[in-house]
C-alpha cells in the first residue's frame, strides 16, 4: 500500500507539471521574488548549461532551440518534450539512445529557449512547427517519440505530417482524451490534470506576468493534502518551470489547445506504425476522477481506431511507471523504445 500511495502522489503532480513541481509543492514556500510581466526567461537570465550544446533554428513564426547527437548513418529520432519540460529532460536517455539513432530533441513553442507564442499555443501550431523542424534540420524520414502532450504531438504527427517524413510514431503514455475538454471518451482535463493547471496559470499568470510562487506551492499543499506529505520545500521555482510560459496551463485547462484537433479524428488518421507505452494510473473512486495520463478505457479506443487504420500498433502496460519514463527511468525508457525500433521495417 505504500508503494501505491507514493506512485500516487508522484503521479499527481507529474502529469501536470512534471516531477521537478513535486518537490516543491508540499509546504508553504518563502516570498518568491516578484517576476516582469511578459518576460521570458532570456530577459530573466534563468538558463544554465547542460552536456550538449544547444541549436536553433528558425521556422517563421518561432526559432526553435534543440540538440542533437548520434551519427547521421543511424536512424533518425526527434524526442518531443511534455508540458513544462525542456529538452534537458531527455538528458540521460539521449546518451543511451545516441549510439543506435541520429537523435534530436527539442524545445516546444513557450518552453526552454524557443520563442514564446502568447495566445498560439494549439496541437496545430505545435504540430506545424515540427513539421518545418523535420523538414528543415533532419530532412529525412523520422521516428517520434514524445511524452504527455509531446505524446499528442508525436500522434499529430503521425496522422498529418508531410508525406514521407514520419516512419513510426512512440506515445509516451499520451493524455489522448483526457486532456480535451470535451472528449468523445472518458475524463476531461478538468477530471485530470486540469485542476493542477489552473494553479498554474492563476498564480504564475500568463508569461510570469503574476509570478506568485508561494501563492502556488501552499495552494499545491491544500490541493494534495495529506499525499503532499514529505514532498519538501522550496524557495523558488524548479528550473524548467523558469522556461516555462505559464499559457500553456491556461490553453489546456480552458481547452483551447485541442479547440481544432479533435483526438478522435487525429487518431483515425494515423498513416505510420505505433508503440503506445501506458504508464501508472488510477481512478479516484470518490469523484471518478482520473489520477494519471490516460485511463484504460481511454486507452482501448485509441488502439480501437489505431486498429482501423490498419497501422501496426504494439501496446505496452508499464503500470508501475512513471509518467516521464524517459527522465525516472532513462535505461528502461531507451530499452523499449529502442527494441520496438529496430524491428521496424527499413
Amino acid at each position: 500500500m505504500p508503494e501505491t500511495t507514493d506512485m500516487y502522489r508522484r503521479t499527481l503532480m507529474q502529469v501536470a507539471v512534471g516531477a521537478p513541481l513535486l518537490l516543491a509543492a508540499a509546504a508553504v514556500a518563502h516570498k518568491a521574488e516578484a517576476r516582469p510581466a511578459a518576460a521570458g526567461p532570456a530577459a530573466r537570465n534563468t538558463f544554465v548549461k547542460h552536456g550538449y550544446e544547444e541549436h536553433s533554428v528558425n521556422l517563421g513564426e518561432v526559432t526553435m532551440n534543440y540538440v542533437t547527437a548520434g551519427s547521421a548513418s543511424k536512424p533518425a529520432l526527434l524526442l518531443i518534450p511534455g508540458q513544462t519540460e525542456s529538452w534537458w529532460a531527455y538528458e540521460k536517455a539521449i546518451g543511451l539512445l545516441a549510439p543506435d539513432f541520429q537523435v534530436f530533441c527539442v524545445d516546444l513553442r513557450g518552453q526552454g529557449r524557443t520563442t514564446w507564442t502568447p495566445g498560439r499555443y494549439t496541437y496545430d501550431n505545435m504540430g506545424g512547427d515540427l513539421v518545418r523542424f523535420i523538414s528543415l534540420v533532419i530532412q529525412r524520414p523520422t521516428i517520434t517519440s514524445g511524452c504527455s502532450s509531446g505524446g499528442v504531438l508525436s500522434c499529430w504527427l503521425s496522422a498529418f505530417a508531410m508525406p514521407g517524413q514520419i516512419r513510426a510514431s512512440h506515445y509516451e503514455d499520451p493524455p489522448l482524451f483526457a486532456s480535451e475538454f470535451n472528449p468523445l471518451y472518458g475524463q476531461s482535463i478538468r477530471q485530470a490534470a486540469g485542476p493542477l493547471f489552473e494553479g498554474l496559470s492563476r498564480y504564475l499568470g500568463d508569461q510570469w506576468s503574476v509570478g506568485d510562487w508561494a501563492g502556488l506551492v501552499a495552494a499545491r499543499a491544500r490541493q494534495l493534502g495529506s499525499f503532499a506529505r514529505g514532498a519538501g520545500k522550496s524557495t523558488e521555482p524548479p528550473q524548467n518551470l523558469k522556461e516555462y510560459d505559464p499559457e500553456w496551463a491556461r490553453a489546456f485547462y480552458e481547452g483551447t489547445v485541442g479547440q481544432s484537433c479533435p483526438h478522435q479524428h487525429m487518431l483515425a488518421q494515423v498513416k505510420v506504425p505505433v508503440l503506445v507505452t501506458h504508464h501508472f494510473r488510477s481512478i479516484d473512486h470518490a469523484t471518478g476522477h482520473l489520477i494519471g495520463a490516460i485511463s484504460d478505457f481511454q486507452m482501448a479506443k485509441v488502439r480501437e481506431l489505431i486498429a482501423a487504420t490498419g497501422q501496426p500498433l504494439e501496446y505496452v502496460d508499464l503500470p508501475t511507471a512513471a509518467h516521464t519514463m524517459h527522465e525516472a527511468d532513462p535505461v528502461l525508457f531507451a530499452k523499449v523504445l529502442g527494441g520496438w525500433a529496430k524491428g521496424l521495417k527499413a
